[in-house]
This record gives structure tokens, C-alpha cells and sequence, in this order.
């Protein structure tokens, strides 16, 4: 039903998320997360079924762990990753979807329908991409 009056709607940054953590997966501080097709975090690695979540906050072992038995913290922003070396990132890729191949590097293409995206790059450096998680 449509509002017909003012409705105090409630707000939070969306900087920092709680996303569930997959079955048995190891999430290192500082690493790309993703979140699989199930809607769990997983690290960042090659498979076309991902989306790139942020950067892990501290780690968090679910080793032996069901899917959901524990919650990683995952910032939204933009973070500094590697480069890939072999589908490498370029200053003409500027703004262009950057793809994930594990959890510290992004690739230009999407390997063949075979790399989920990661975000946006926002800016290109020797040492590594500035990507935007949004």
C-alpha cells in the first residue's frame, strides 16, 4: 500500500556488511570476498557465479563449518588489488568492470565466461588496480 503519510524510514551506511560465511571457507583480512550463488561469502576466486563483495576485515575460519555457522565483516569502498599479468589492466580500461581471479587479483576480461565480476576500476597504478565496490 502507498504511503498517505510521512513514514520515518531508517538508514545505515551500507559500508560494512555481515554476510554469512560458506561452508568450510577461509576468509583472510584484507582479501577480496565474494558472495556465491547461495548467498554466502566465499573468497574471491575464478568461477562465473560471484559477485565481488569488498574487502575482508579480519579473518574467519569456518573450517568444518555449515554455510551461515559464522559471519565474515566485508567493507564496501575502494580497495588496491593485484594486477594479473597474464590479462592485464590498463589506464584505457579506466571505469571499465574488472573481473576477479582470486583473492588479491582482478583481470581485465571475464576469462572466457569464466571469472565473475569484481567492480569498478577507478584507477590503474604499476603496484595494482583501485577497484570500487559498490
Amino acid at each position: 500500500m502507498a504511503l498517505n503519510k510521512p513514514r520515518d524510514t531508517i538508514e545505515r551506511s551500507g559500508v560494512l556488511l555481515s554476510i554469512p560465511v560458506a561452508a568450510n571457507a577461509v576468509l583472510f583480512a584484507g582479501a577480496l570476498a565474494a558472495v556465491n550463488a547461495t548467498g554466502f561469502a566465499t573468497p574471491g576466486a575464478v568461477s562465473a557465479t560471484l559477485k565481488g563483495a569488498g574487502r575482508v576485515e579480519a579473518t574467519i575460519d569456518n573450517t568444518g563449518g555449515a554455510d551461515g555457522a559464522k559471519s565474515v565483516t566485508v567493507k564496501r569502498g575502494v580497495f588496491k588489488f593485484k594486477n594479473h599479468g597474464a590479462d592485464a589492466i590498463t589506464q584505457a580500461d579506466l571505469l571499465a568492470d574488472c573481473f576477479i581471479v582470486d583473492d588479491e587479483t582482478v583481470a581485465k576480461t571475464n576469462g572466457g565466461n569464466t571469472r565473475s565480476k569484481a567492480g569498478k576500476i577507478v584507477e590503474v597504478e604499476a603496484t595494482g588496480v583501485w577497484v570500487e565496490f559498490s
